[in-house]
């Protein structure tokens, strides 16, 4: 049967816009694109312990055989859960399949009628989708603003529970927002804070677990949401809080309750990925190799406009669909694996080179990616 010609419209819409998506295979190049920003998701060490834990546990299932409240809540989710709650100082976790489905079932639960989310404008898409099946009002502020949310909730207050969302780390600039200030200034509001460790867990913070986790900041943090398919090179996700919140989401998060569990496996990953996470070399040659590609755009990529934080995350803006693509595809035949950034997943202008930094990266790779990106992109320099 023919595709329906309102959605073939949409396609070509994407094709002439030069934003059409398409799956790319492996090509071996250098790895500047993936999120496995400590190597573990290629890790002997990681598959050996994984499966270490296994047989300790007696575990010889593949499947879960249910959602959690039907047949799927073996005992491995209960420990694993406990380990996470201790390793991240919470009064609880709850697992969730993915990211995406921790976002989902919890901004489409949580906030009720007549409460108000307060959301950066670059927070990832999951969480609009979430609000989107919320029955709560929900407003964006500037990206990093504290004085526009500041402004926003003064708008706002008495309107319900107010809930604002930010993430430690941002996907696409890599930065990220001032911790300590949006704690003080959502308490002074009373307004409930929920931030997404993504990309930061694994990476920044105290031994790396994520920016909420000092004492200061994550008493002020109402739910903190991890995620394991990134630095921690395995799947899943977990939303840390209250034991209330807790209870609340298993009972009335429908992306918790209506989904078959994770395997056991995955759960065994997950806690093999925290014990490696705690060696310190993986995340010192990390962080060293953030600091020489910050020298290198400093130095190389003058008159280009680049944003990053300390994060894993840079980003070259070269607005404009062809351009972004055919730089590219350049780097991607030199041997770089580098992927284009387009509208609409960023405003229209915002259109990137995004590059993904690892530990295993070598600074001859970093410095050539950049040799090369002065290379391609200085004839264009004049119209960026």
């Amino acid at each position: 049967m023919e595709l329906p010609e309102k959605l073939r419209l949409k396609l070509e819409e994407r094709q002439q816009n030069n934003a059409l998506r398409k799956l790319s295979a492996d090509r071996g190049l250098v790895d500047f694109s993936s999120n496995d920003y400590l190597g573990l998701s290629a890790s002997r060490s990681l598959a050996d312990l994984t499966q270490q834990i296994m047989l300790e546990q007696g575990v010889v299932k593949n499947g879960s055989t249910g959602s959690r409240l039907i047949s799927g809540n073996y005992p491995l989710y209960e420990q694993t859960e406990l380990f996470l709650k201790e390793c991240y100082k919470a009064e609880d976790a709850l697992i969730f399949n993915s990211g995406y489905d921790a976002n989902i079932g919890f901004f489409s639960s949580v906030p009720q009628r007549g409460d108000v989310v307060l959301y950066d404008e670059w927070i990832h898409a999951s969480v609009r989708d979430g609000l989107r099946m919320s029955m709560s009002r929900n407003y964006r502020f500037r990206h990093n603003d504290l004085d526009h949310l500041e402004e926003l909730l003064h708008k706002h207050a008495g309107a319900g529970v107010c809930y604002v969302v930010t993430e430690s780390v941002f996907s696409m600039d890599g930065d990220s927002p001032a911790m300590a200030e949006l704690v003080k200034l959502c308490n002074s509001f009373k307004a409930l804070l929920v931030v997404d460790e993504a990309h930061a867990l694994g990476v920044l913070g105290p031994q790396g677990k994520g920016l909420t986790y000092e004492e200061s900041i994550r008493s002020g943090v109402f739910a903190r949401i991890l995620t394991f398919g990134k630095a921690p090179g395995v799947h899943g996700a977990a939303v840390l809080g209250t034991s209330g919140l807790k209870q609340y989401l298993l009972n009335f998060a429908r992306s918790f309750i209506y989904t078959t569990a994770l395997p056991p496996h995955s759960l065994a990953s997950i806690l093999a990925s925290h014990q490696l996470m705690q060696e310190e070399l993986p995340r010192k040659e990390l962080l060293d190799r953030i600091a020489f590609a910050d020298v290198q755009a400093r130095e190389k990529l003058k008159g280009m406009k680049c944003v990053s934080g300390n994060s894993s995350i840079t980003s070259i803006l070269l607005p404009g669909n062809d351009l972004v693509k055919e730089i590219a595809g350049k780097l991607v035949d030199a041997g770089y694996d580098v992927k284009p950034i387009l509208s609409p997943t960023v405003p229209k202008g915002k259109e990137r080179i995004r590059i993904c930094l690892h530990s295993f990266n070598s600074f001859e790779e970093i410095e050539g990616l950049f040799d090369r990106l002065l290379i391609f992109v200085k004839p264009c320099l004049s119209d960026v």
